[in-house]
């Protein structure tokens, strides 16, 4: 059975945009008129028609609605049945507007083929988790499904240009089923979440290292990003809620990473002194 929905018009994407009823963080926000502000105008100021994107986690398609209508090529995985359809038929309106163009691959991002258990949040439609045994703390008592896994790699073929990993704490895992990719995809930048309460498969410095050892400058996904170690990037969320305290950060290779202009530049440039 699909999931109820009700259509709205986002001024930032020109075109009817649907969304999940009873959601109560993702589709309100797009409602209001946007979703993610500076991640989508970093997102936006490194893409260029006829580049190749990658979003895991992708949920109902903002980001990849936002891709298309730029002019690019893009691989979608979202493996909730119900948001994927509604994920399909956002990029399908995308398509018909730009000249970009989007297939949804209906599994989750991971390491290796297989079927593993979901849980749904109740309420915020974009926490969904993949789980190892029993649903977190914070979790339990919400629906579960079963919903099937793969490596990028066997579906995504050749380099990108970006990737957006948003997995809920998938991302360690999703990581190493694209080591391939990677390795084709030497000037890039991605956005990810980064959330060590639900990370899975590896600690968060295991995590931070590995990107830093693949060449990615990183800096949280602010409007005036700054270029941090993983040792500044670990004690500022140390100091977060655990539960509550992830941050989105910004990365690339081979790319710039400042993208925002100049004044943006400046004020991170400030806020790096004066934050810890």
């Amino acid at each position: 059975m699909s999931a109820a929905t009700r259509t709205v018009r986002p001024t930032p994407l020109g075109i009817d945009f649907e969304i999940l009823e009873g959601d109560a963080i993702l589709g309100p926000a797009i409602e209001r008129g946007s979703w993610a502000d500076h991640e989508s105008a970093l997102m936006l100021a490194h893409l260029r028609p006829g580049m190749r994107v990658l979003d895991l986690g992708a949920n109902i398609g903002w980001f990849s609605t936002l891709a298309v209508l730029r002019g690019c090529e893009v691989h979608a995985f979202e493996p909730v049945p119900d948001i994927a359809e509604v994920c399909e038929r956002n990029v399908a309106r995308a398509m018909k507007k730009g000249s970009g163009r989007c297939t949804v691959h209906r599994v989750a991002a991971g390491a290796a083929r297989g079927r593993a258990r979901i849980v749904l949040d109740p309420k915020n439609f974009g926490d969904n988790r993949v789980i190892d045994a029993a649903a977190p703390a914070d979790m339990l008592g919400a629906r579960e499904i079963e919903i099937e896994i793969a490596p990028v790699d066997e579906l995504v073929r050749g380099a990108i240009d970006f990737a957006k990993l948003d997995t809920q704490g998938s991302e360690w895992l999703a990581l190493q089923g694209m080591r391939e990719l990677l390795s084709k995809s030497p000037r890039m930048a991605l956005l990810m979440e980064f959330w060590p309460y639900a990370l899975r498969g590896a600690s968060a410095a295991q995590l931070l290292e590995f990107l830093v050892a693949a060449g990615f400058t990183l800096g949280k996904a602010t409007e005036a990003p700054y270029p941090m170690s993983a040792e500044r990037i670990l004690a500022q969320v140390s100091r977060r809620d655990p539960v509550k305290g992830g941050i989105d950060l910004w990365g690339t290779r081979g790319a710039p990473f400042h993208v925002l202009g100049l004044k943006a530049r400046l004020h991170g440039f400030v806020r790096s002194l004066k934050e810890d």
